[in-house]
């Protein structure tokens, strides 16, 4: 069987589509994938998190003992700003190639037919026009803004302790000028990249949706235990780095509270563990739209092997137990044995198929990424004689 060759499929992309890229593009910028993603980040640093720290130089608020808690010394701040936003924009490269790569891999291993390629070119190409559209960034912008136009223009990390975010003139309390474009610029951009990865994984599930609607070639005996659906599984692994942003800023703003709020680590578990578990949850949702066809594919095959099992299995017993004694065959090497270990083995793989093309590798990397950025909590939290006791318990 030849692989099936698509133009449309090989251009795939998630990433390179919107008004936002379009607008690059108009601009020169979207040439060149590495460099332009570079300058992105860049140019994203330079409009968030630079103009806090210039604005709280102004105002003397970058550092020194006028606030409590100075620009400088704010975890969560500068975690958002310098490890969580370049992550989201650096991340779009390799995500948008591993998508390609799993929507070539229906057409190398055969999942999509010749005569299903139009209906499966047809869902690439209306995922790519809801992509395009206007309206969801529109929405999506007016989201990330809404607490700046309707709020209270005031969005404190820590309220209960003086901060690079307000500043006091007389009696009256109000924002510096770092936490308006805190308010107004740098957290309305950030939720704006959070939002849009939120889109691209809506895409991605509807993608998937719809492809598993057409006729696909599943073998109910594949190996990978997902009638050859697994590569989807290893796919979700790339979203690495972004559940280890989203645990940064979790982490980062619990570091605060415990360093400067009197917070505790055990009061401060259950967020923690929650965006754990939400994080692996809204990675496994995609391919939970698979789970119809698997299980439909699961029963018509448990009905069709089972039959053929029990076929042959009739077969093997009248010609090697009940005819046996009278005609003195050698079973051993026989080639019925063989072809009755092997069916067998057959049906075991369809009884073992999962409804979910998930595997354990893929959860345990997911949790990784998001309990990694709480190891330093787990550091600042835990006092150093007990780290050591800890450590050398472990050693001995």
């Amino acid at each position: 069987m030849s692989e099936i060759h698509s133009a449309v499929a090989e251009n795939f992309s998630l990433t390179r589509g919107g008004p936002l890229h379009w607008l690059q593009v108009r601009f020169g910028r979207a040439q060149d994938e590495r460099t332009r993603v570079t300058r992105r980040t860049l140019l994203a640093i330079a409009g968030t998190w630079a103009p806090l720290l210039v604005l709280s130089l102004i105002q003397g608020l970058a550092y020194g003992n006028r606030v409590q808690v100075a620009f400088f010394r704010d975890i969560a701040v500068n975690v958002r700003f310098l490890v969580a936003l370049p992550i989201l924009i650096l991340a779009e490269s390799s995500i948008d190639r591993q998508w390609r790569v799993l929507v070539l891999q229906f057409l190398k291993a055969g999942l999509v037919s010749d005569t299903e390629l139009p209906s499966f070119e047809a869902i690439i190409q209306r995922i790519s026009r809801l992509r395009d559209r206007m309206l969801p960034e529109v929405i999506m912008l007016a989201v990330a803004y809404l607490s700046a136009l309707f709020g209270s223009h005031r969005e404190m990390l820590m309220g209960n302790v003086s901060n690079w975010h307000s500043i006091s003139a007389g009696s009256h309390q109000g924002l510096s000028m770092a936490g308006w474009w805190f308010s107004l610029i740098s957290t309305p951009s950030f939720r704006f990249l959070g939002l849009r990865w939120m889109w691209r994984m809506v895409l991605w599930t509807l993608f998937l949706w719809r492809v598993s609607r057409i006729n696909l070639r599943l073998v109910a005996t594949h190996t990978d235990l997902a009638a050859g659906l697994g590569f989807l599984s290893a796919g979700q692994k790339r979203f690495s780095p972004i559940v280890f942003a989203g645990g940064a800023v979790i982490a980062s703003q619990v570091g605060n509270a415990i360093t400067y709020e009197g917070a505790t680590f055990g009061g401060m578990k259950l967020p923690l563990i929650s965006y754990g578990v939400l994080a692996i949850l809204v990675l496994v949702a995609p391919l939970l739209v698979t789970a119809p066809v698997l299980m439909k594919t699961k029963r018509r095959a448990l009905l069709d092997y089972g039959a053929l099992v029990t076929s042959h299995n009739q077969s093997f017993a009248t010609k090697w137990v009940d005819q046996h004694a009278s005609q003195g065959n050698e079973l051993l090497g026989d080639p019925d044995a063989s072809s009755l270990i092997d069916l067998g083995n057959s049906f075991q793989v369809v009884q073992e198929m999962k409804p979910v093309p998930i595997n354990k590798s893929t959860l345990i990397t997911l949790a990784g990424a998001a309990a990694l950025p709480m190891v330093p909590l787990v550091v600042l939290a835990t006092p150093a004689d007990e780290l050591v006791r800890a450590v050398l318990k472990m050693l001995m």
